[in-house]
């Protein structure tokens, strides 16, 4: 690689670095306004959203509804908070309505409602439909021929559900190299941790077996996301694709990183401050 290609790619790195900050920031300041949420997922996969949001999702902030953008679905409707971070962020969403996180007639509710949120595409509560709602969309674009992408977030917990692998099934039947499934492997969930109420591995050799192209990286390792979201981008193949992202729940707070159990987050009220504090030292932010 030249000099000049590897400045831009650092470049390119320390650019995304900023925009996970930033949704780490706005999850944390939505989380303030509430005293509660989901904060230790949207910590988790804040790397995530950002190489998505700002190296390979097609989208157009002003028109969240453009018909040829890329559809990026939230199978996990309890990481509501997190997908709100990288909205603002991407311009989506007005900083401001940060200030009305979860309250009535908000448009940023603690669970993420399509009529209720600009550029949320699915309804996500119930667990396990995301992935088979993503199917139904790719097939729907392939059939009208778009170069349109659906890019499908679920967690490992949702693999503890069938109807997840009716969906991963149905995608390589269909050949839907249109799909890009994303799953987080935090190992939590709500009951105990995920590979203990339900072993999810080998994972990847899950996904090969039925079918998938599969990558599994580091979610919270930048560059290795941008290799992965690369690699599975510039590939011709109709196999759809995995990208399995190991993450640390809290990521980024040293206190909540520490917890043992981070599925649904409460702190003292002056703990809201310390972690907009330890967030800002981990970015080196005075």
């Amino acid at each position: 690689m030249s000099q000049t290609a590897t400045a831009s790619k650092a470049s390119d790195i320390e650019a995304l670095r900023q925009r996970a900050y930033k949704i780490r920031q706005h999850a944390l300041r939505m989380g303030e306004v509430q005293g509660q949420g989901y904060v230790g997922q949207a910590l988790g996969v804040a790397d995530v959203l950002a190489v998505s949001y700002f190296r390979a999702l097609k989208l157009d902030p002003k028109n969240p509804e453009w018909e040829e953008r890329d559809r990026f679905l939230l199978s996990i409707g309890h990481y509501a908070i997190a997908l709100y971070a990288a909205l603002i962020e991407a311009g989506v969403i007005a900083e401001e309505e940060i200030e009305d996180y979860g309250s009535d007639d908000s448009i940023l509710p603690m669970s993420g409602m399509a009529d209720y949120t600009p550029g949320m595409e699915i309804t996500g509560g119930s667990l396990g439909h995301g992935l088979g709602i993503g199917v139904g969309m790719a097939l729907g674009l392939k059939r009208k021929e778009s170069a349109s992408r659906i890019f499908n977030l679920l967690s490992d917990g949702e693999l503890n559900e069938g109807s997840t692998w009716e969906a991963v099934a149905s995608a390589a039947h269909w050949k839907l190299g249109n799909l890009i499934a994303i799953v987080d492997v935090n190992d939590q969930q709500a009951d105990d941790k995920s590979s203990t109420v339900l072993n999810y591995e080998p994972i990847a050799d899950k996904w090969t077996a039925f079918g998938w192209e599969t990558y599994r990286v580091d979610g919270n390792d930048l560059e290795a996301l941008v290799e992965a979201f690369d690699s599975a981008l510039a590939s011709n193949s109709d196999k759809p694709r995995v990208i399995i992202c190991d993450t640390l729940m809290g990521r980024g707070v040293t206190f909540l990183e520490e917890r043992d159990k981070n599925h649904f987050i409460r702190v003292d009220e002056n703990e809201w401050s310390v972690a907009l504090k330890q967030l800002d030292e981990a970015y080196g932010v005075q």
